[in-house]
Protein backbone atom coordinates (compact mmCIF):
# COMPACT_ATOMS: atom_id res chain seq x y z
CA UNK A 1 0.00 0.00 0.00
CA UNK A 2 1.62 3.25 -1.12
CA UNK A 3 -0.89 5.63 0.48
CA UNK A 4 -1.70 5.53 4.20
CA UNK A 5 -4.79 7.15 5.69
CA UNK A 6 -5.36 8.00 9.34
CA UNK A 7 -7.93 10.13 11.15
CA UNK A 8 -7.29 11.44 14.65
CA UNK A 9 -9.13 14.23 16.47
CA UNK A 10 -10.39 15.99 13.38
CA UNK A 11 -7.18 15.62 11.35
CA UNK A 12 -6.89 13.27 8.39
CA UNK A 13 -3.25 12.46 7.60
CA UNK A 14 -2.58 11.16 4.08
CA UNK A 15 0.93 9.73 3.69
CA UNK A 16 2.80 8.65 0.57
CA UNK A 17 4.39 5.45 1.83
CA UNK A 18 7.28 4.23 -0.32
CA UNK A 19 10.36 5.68 1.42
CA UNK A 20 12.90 3.32 -0.14
CA UNK A 21 12.09 4.89 -3.53
CA UNK A 22 11.62 8.46 -2.26
CA UNK A 23 7.81 8.25 -2.20
CA UNK A 24 7.26 8.48 -5.96
CA UNK A 25 3.97 9.52 -7.57
CA UNK A 26 3.05 6.37 -9.48
CA UNK A 27 -0.35 6.17 -11.17
CA UNK A 28 -1.46 3.93 -8.29
CA UNK A 29 -0.24 6.46 -5.74
CA UNK A 30 -2.00 9.35 -7.48
CA UNK A 31 -5.23 7.35 -7.52
CA UNK A 32 -4.71 6.49 -3.85
CA UNK A 33 -4.17 10.14 -2.95
CA UNK A 34 -7.32 11.15 -4.80
CA UNK A 35 -9.33 8.34 -3.15
CA UNK A 36 -8.05 9.20 0.33
CA UNK A 37 -8.75 12.90 -0.20
CA UNK A 38 -12.30 12.16 -1.33
CA UNK A 39 -12.73 10.00 1.75
CA UNK A 40 -11.56 12.86 3.99
CA UNK A 41 -13.77 15.40 2.23
CA UNK A 42 -16.81 13.15 2.74
CA UNK A 43 -16.06 12.44 6.42
CA UNK A 44 -17.85 14.92 8.69
CA UNK A 45 -15.38 14.13 11.48
CA UNK A 46 -12.47 15.42 9.39
CA UNK A 47 -11.85 19.17 9.63
CA UNK A 48 -8.26 19.42 8.27
CA UNK A 49 -6.31 17.30 5.78
CA UNK A 50 -2.52 16.90 6.13
CA UNK A 51 -0.30 15.45 3.38
CA UNK A 52 3.19 14.08 4.01
CA UNK A 53 5.66 11.36 3.03
CA UNK A 54 7.15 8.51 5.02
CA UNK A 55 10.69 8.97 6.33
CA UNK A 56 13.01 11.96 6.42
CA UNK A 57 14.43 11.95 2.89
CA UNK A 58 11.54 12.78 0.61
CA UNK A 59 8.04 14.21 0.72
CA UNK A 60 7.76 12.92 -2.85
CA UNK A 61 10.31 12.78 -5.66
CA UNK A 62 7.58 13.06 -8.30
CA UNK A 63 6.51 10.74 -11.11
CA UNK A 64 7.57 7.12 -10.83
CA UNK A 65 9.80 6.92 -13.91
CA UNK A 66 10.89 3.37 -13.09
CA UNK A 67 7.36 2.08 -13.67
CA UNK A 68 5.03 2.47 -16.64
CA UNK A 69 4.31 6.09 -15.69
CA UNK A 70 5.49 7.40 -19.07
CA UNK A 71 5.89 4.12 -21.00
CA UNK A 72 2.24 3.96 -22.07
CA UNK A 73 1.33 7.58 -22.87
CA UNK A 74 -2.10 6.83 -24.34
CA UNK A 75 -3.13 3.82 -22.29
CA UNK A 76 -2.40 5.54 -18.98
CA UNK A 77 -3.84 8.91 -19.96
CA UNK A 78 -6.94 8.55 -17.78
CA UNK A 79 -5.00 7.01 -14.90
CA UNK A 80 -2.58 9.95 -14.84
CA UNK A 81 -5.66 12.17 -14.74
CA UNK A 82 -6.01 11.17 -11.09
CA UNK A 83 -3.56 13.95 -10.27
CA UNK A 84 -5.91 16.55 -11.70
CA UNK A 85 -8.81 14.98 -9.82
CA UNK A 86 -6.75 15.16 -6.63
CA UNK A 87 -6.05 18.86 -7.10
CA UNK A 88 -9.72 19.60 -7.80
CA UNK A 89 -10.70 17.87 -4.55
CA UNK A 90 -8.04 19.74 -2.59
CA UNK A 91 -9.09 23.11 -3.98
CA UNK A 92 -12.87 22.72 -3.95
CA UNK A 93 -13.39 20.13 -1.23
CA UNK A 94 -14.12 22.77 1.39
CA UNK A 95 -11.54 21.59 3.94
CA UNK A 96 -8.17 23.22 4.71
CA UNK A 97 -5.14 21.32 3.45
CA UNK A 98 -1.67 21.37 4.99
CA UNK A 99 1.55 20.02 3.51
CA UNK A 100 4.07 18.59 5.98
CA UNK A 101 7.08 18.67 3.67
CA UNK A 102 9.51 16.37 5.45
CA UNK A 103 12.03 16.00 2.60
CA UNK A 104 12.66 16.65 -1.08
CA UNK A 105 9.57 17.64 -3.06
CA UNK A 106 10.10 17.46 -6.80
CA UNK A 107 7.93 17.43 -9.92
CA UNK A 108 4.47 16.12 -8.97
CA UNK A 109 5.56 16.03 -5.34
CA UNK A 110 6.34 19.74 -5.52
CA UNK A 111 2.95 20.29 -7.13
CA UNK A 112 1.22 18.45 -4.28
CA UNK A 113 3.05 20.56 -1.68
CA UNK A 114 2.21 23.81 -3.48
CA UNK A 115 -1.43 22.77 -3.96
CA UNK A 116 -2.00 22.74 -0.20
CA UNK A 117 -3.43 25.83 1.46
CA UNK A 118 -0.55 25.94 3.95
CA UNK A 119 2.86 24.43 3.20
CA UNK A 120 5.26 23.85 6.10
CA UNK A 121 8.68 22.79 4.82
CA UNK A 122 11.75 21.49 6.59
CA UNK A 123 15.09 23.20 5.95
CA UNK A 124 17.78 21.77 3.69
CA UNK A 125 15.64 20.00 1.08
CA UNK A 126 15.34 20.34 -2.69
CA UNK A 127 12.22 21.65 -4.36
CA UNK A 128 11.41 22.18 -8.02
CA UNK A 129 10.29 20.90 -11.40
CA UNK A 130 13.10 18.87 -13.04
CA UNK A 131 10.86 17.17 -15.62
CA UNK A 132 12.55 18.89 -18.57
CA UNK A 133 15.77 16.98 -17.82
CA UNK A 134 14.06 13.69 -18.69
CA UNK A 135 12.22 15.00 -21.74
CA UNK A 136 8.94 15.78 -20.01
CA UNK A 137 7.09 18.91 -18.89
CA UNK A 138 5.27 19.55 -15.58
CA UNK A 139 1.93 19.84 -17.32
CA UNK A 140 -0.73 19.31 -14.65
CA UNK A 141 1.09 20.99 -11.79
CA UNK A 142 1.59 24.12 -13.92
CA UNK A 143 -1.97 25.10 -13.06
CA UNK A 144 -1.09 25.08 -9.35
CA UNK A 145 2.32 26.74 -9.63
CA UNK A 146 1.00 29.74 -11.54
CA UNK A 147 -1.67 30.29 -8.87
CA UNK A 148 0.88 30.28 -6.06
CA UNK A 149 3.90 32.16 -7.41
CA UNK A 150 4.70 34.85 -9.97
CA UNK A 151 4.15 33.63 -13.53
CA UNK A 152 7.70 34.32 -14.70
CA UNK A 153 9.18 32.61 -11.66
CA UNK A 154 7.11 29.48 -12.31
CA UNK A 155 8.08 29.51 -15.98
CA UNK A 156 11.78 29.90 -15.15
CA UNK A 157 11.68 26.87 -12.86
CA UNK A 158 9.94 24.77 -15.51
CA UNK A 159 12.19 25.96 -18.35
CA UNK A 160 15.44 25.34 -16.48
CA UNK A 161 14.53 22.38 -14.30
CA UNK A 162 16.69 23.82 -11.54
CA UNK A 163 15.96 23.03 -7.92
CA UNK A 164 15.51 25.65 -5.24
CA UNK A 165 15.83 25.63 -1.48
CA UNK A 166 12.89 26.22 0.89
CA UNK A 167 13.92 29.82 1.58
CA UNK A 168 13.67 30.73 -2.10
CA UNK A 169 10.42 28.79 -2.40
CA UNK A 170 9.03 30.82 0.48
CA UNK A 171 10.07 34.08 -1.19
CA UNK A 172 8.30 32.97 -4.36
CA UNK A 173 5.11 32.04 -2.50
CA UNK A 174 5.31 28.27 -2.98
CA UNK A 175 6.04 27.58 0.71
CA UNK A 176 4.35 29.13 3.74
CA UNK A 177 6.80 28.37 6.54
CA UNK A 178 10.35 26.99 6.72
CA UNK A 179 11.39 25.25 9.93
CA UNK A 180 14.13 23.03 11.30
CA UNK A 181 13.54 19.30 11.21
CA UNK A 182 13.18 19.25 14.99
CA UNK A 183 10.45 21.91 14.78
CA UNK A 184 8.52 20.40 11.84
CA UNK A 185 5.90 18.41 13.73
CA UNK A 186 5.35 21.17 16.26
CA UNK A 187 4.85 23.72 13.49
CA UNK A 188 2.37 21.49 11.66
CA UNK A 189 0.51 20.80 14.91
CA UNK A 190 0.29 24.54 15.58
CA UNK A 191 -1.21 25.16 12.15
CA UNK A 192 -3.66 22.27 12.45
CA UNK A 193 -4.77 23.23 15.95
CA UNK A 194 -5.43 26.78 14.79
CA UNK A 195 -7.59 25.50 11.95
CA UNK A 196 -9.42 23.05 14.21
CA UNK A 197 -10.29 25.91 16.56
CA UNK A 198 -12.08 27.77 13.75
CA UNK A 199 -15.59 27.29 12.40
CA UNK A 200 -15.58 24.53 9.74
CA UNK A 201 -18.54 26.21 8.05
CA UNK A 202 -16.72 29.52 7.67
CA UNK A 203 -13.52 27.77 6.57
CA UNK A 204 -15.48 26.00 3.84
CA UNK A 205 -17.25 29.13 2.64
CA UNK A 206 -14.05 31.15 2.84
CA UNK A 207 -12.07 28.62 0.81
CA UNK A 208 -14.83 28.39 -1.79
CA UNK A 209 -15.01 32.17 -2.15
CA UNK A 210 -11.23 32.56 -2.34
CA UNK A 211 -10.78 29.84 -4.96
CA UNK A 212 -13.88 30.90 -6.87
CA UNK A 213 -12.56 34.40 -7.48
CA UNK A 214 -8.99 33.36 -8.28
CA UNK A 215 -9.46 33.27 -12.06
CA UNK A 216 -12.27 35.82 -12.28
CA UNK A 217 -12.18 39.42 -13.43
CA UNK A 218 -12.39 42.18 -10.82
CA UNK A 219 -16.13 42.84 -11.11
CA UNK A 220 -17.01 39.14 -11.05
CA UNK A 221 -14.68 38.54 -8.10
CA UNK A 222 -16.15 41.42 -6.10
CA UNK A 223 -19.69 40.20 -6.74
CA UNK A 224 -18.80 36.65 -5.74
CA UNK A 225 -17.07 37.78 -2.56
CA UNK A 226 -19.98 40.03 -1.58
CA UNK A 227 -22.28 37.04 -1.97
CA UNK A 228 -19.84 34.92 -0.03
CA UNK A 229 -19.90 37.36 2.88
CA UNK A 230 -23.69 37.20 2.98
CA UNK A 231 -23.58 33.39 2.98
CA UNK A 232 -21.09 33.40 5.85
CA UNK A 233 -23.10 35.96 7.83
CA UNK A 234 -26.21 33.75 7.55
CA UNK A 235 -24.56 30.74 9.22
CA UNK A 236 -25.23 29.66 12.79
CA UNK A 237 -21.49 29.82 13.40
CA UNK A 238 -21.40 33.52 12.50
CA UNK A 239 -24.12 34.22 15.06
CA UNK A 240 -22.29 32.05 17.61
CA UNK A 241 -18.97 33.74 16.93
CA UNK A 242 -20.37 37.24 17.37
CA UNK A 243 -22.24 36.28 20.53
CA UNK A 244 -19.12 34.61 21.97
CA UNK A 245 -17.04 37.70 21.20
CA UNK A 246 -19.52 40.04 22.87
CA UNK A 247 -19.93 37.68 25.82
CA UNK A 248 -16.16 37.26 26.19
CA UNK A 249 -16.30 33.46 25.97
CA UNK A 250 -14.95 30.79 23.64
CA UNK A 251 -17.24 29.95 20.71
CA UNK A 252 -18.89 26.55 20.41
CA UNK A 253 -18.92 25.88 16.68
CA UNK A 254 -21.69 23.73 15.21
CA UNK A 255 -20.30 23.73 11.66
CA UNK A 256 -23.60 25.06 10.28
Amino acid sequence: MTVLYEVLEGRATITIHDPDRHNPMSVETMAGLAEATGRAVDDSEVKVIVYTGTGNRSFSAGGDLSSSFADDPIGLHNARGSLGNLFRLMIRGGKPTVARVNGHALAGGFGLAVACDITVCVEGVKLGTPELRVGLWPMVISALLVRAMPRKAAMELMLTGRTIDPAEAQRLGAVTRVVTREALDGAVDEVVEGLLSSSPAILMLGKDSFEGMADAGLDTALDRLAGGFTEAAMTNDAAEGLDAFLSKRDPDWSGT
